[in-house]
């Protein structure tokens, strides 16, 4: 007679709140990526925190970081500009401590992330995407003026150091003890460049010749910033969640060794693969960090076996109208 999984795994303890999910993702071998690539592909699955991304880390980080320096207080209203993920986290972490929420988002965000942050009670205000970074119009510059106008506390995800700490205090030490410290690579994407660099920091005060390896979508600027100290004119992508139009407070480039550019078409398809392969649905950026590792690899041909560890951002539930959608891709012409 089978015995139900349940009955031989101890029950977890009672937890005190959503928030107290917050973390503790597991670190799960890609197997069959793995033995196709011959190298051991690890993936940090930061889809699993509770409101399904990464970002859930680092709102909780600040908004408590702005309580005990006595910033905030419950009523207050906070604001940042998102592609999705730090809107629907800072709200998550709003609502259950009090706070009002008010995010602004470019208009490629897709729908489902747009109502799962009106859902938990934020307001929303999308901004174009086709502007500079600079121009009132664009996400970045209605986020520092609604902070003005309405008297709200900025998050400012991407040039807010305790974006880095939030990582090295929390997701770093995760993937060091996780991976026994045997790890050689982390790769991970940059978006507003925290966790990247928050991990990158940690791992290499442990084991300075661990190599990091970091993934940007063709169109953001951080590739000819790294590569050619130059900002170039940025282009469009329809990949959320990475890259950028300017230069970002939250990354520390002095932890990359190299940043692999990949392209919409690659992100994508490798998402879709994931699907796939491995049963994980996650989000284009997820997809870029597999391409990215793909790509880097075929550089690396002939070295031994390397232990590869990665992120996998968000959830691809918020993205089933978009990528993971035949009718969209094909509109698109992929």
């Amino acid at each position: 007679m089978l015995t139900h999984p349940s009955a031989t795994v101890p029950k977890h303890p009672l937890r005190e709140g959503v928030l107290s999910l917050i973390g503790n993702t597991p670190l799960v071998r890609l197997r069959r990526l793995s033995d196709r690539l011959g190298h051991n592909i690890q993936a940090k699955l930061e889809f699993l925190n509770p409101s399904g991304s990464v970002k859930d880390r680092m709102a909780l980080y600040i908004i408590e970081a702005a309580e005990r320096s006595g910033w905030i207080k419950p009523g207050d209203l906070l604001i940042d500009n998102s592609s999705g993920n730090t809107a629907i986290s800072v709200a998550m972490v709003a609502t259950v401590k009090g706070y009002r929420s008010l995010f602004t988002v470019p208009d490629k965000t897709s729908q489902e992330k747009i109502d799962l942050i009106k859902a938990l009670g934020a307001e929303v205000v999308v901004c174009p995407t086709d502007v500079p970074h600079d121009d009132p119009r664009s996400y970045y510059e209605s986020a520092r003026r609604l902070a003005r106008e309405r008297g709200g506390y900025l998050i400012d995800q991407y040039h807010n150091p305790l974006n880095i700490e939030s990582h090295f205090a929390t997701t770093g030490p995760e993937i060091w003890e996780q991976t026994d410290g045997k790890i050689d690579v982390f790769v991970a994407g940059i978006g507003t460049g925290g966790t990247l660099s928050g991990v990158a920091r940690f791992l290499k005060s442990k084991k300075p010749d661990i190599r990091v390896i970091a993934i940007d979508p063709v169109g953001s600027v951080f590739h000819n910033l790294f590569k050619f100290n130059e900002l170039q004119d940025p282009g469009r992508y329809l990949v959320e969640g990475l890259g950028s139009d300017t230069p970002c407070g939250a990354l520390d480039m002095t932890v990359i060794e190299e940043i692999v550019q990949v392209d919409d078409r690659e992100s994508f398809a490798s998402a879709r693969q994931l699907v796939i392969e491995e049963g994980m649905i996650t989000g284009g950026s997820s997809g870029s960090a597999i391409a990215g590792i793909e790509r880097w690899l075929k550089r690396e041909a002939g070295n031994p076996a390397l232990n590869i560890v990665t992120v996998l951002p968000d959830s691809g539930m918020r993205y089933v109208s978009k990528f993971l959608s035949n009718d969209w891709m094909a509109k698109i012409g992929l």
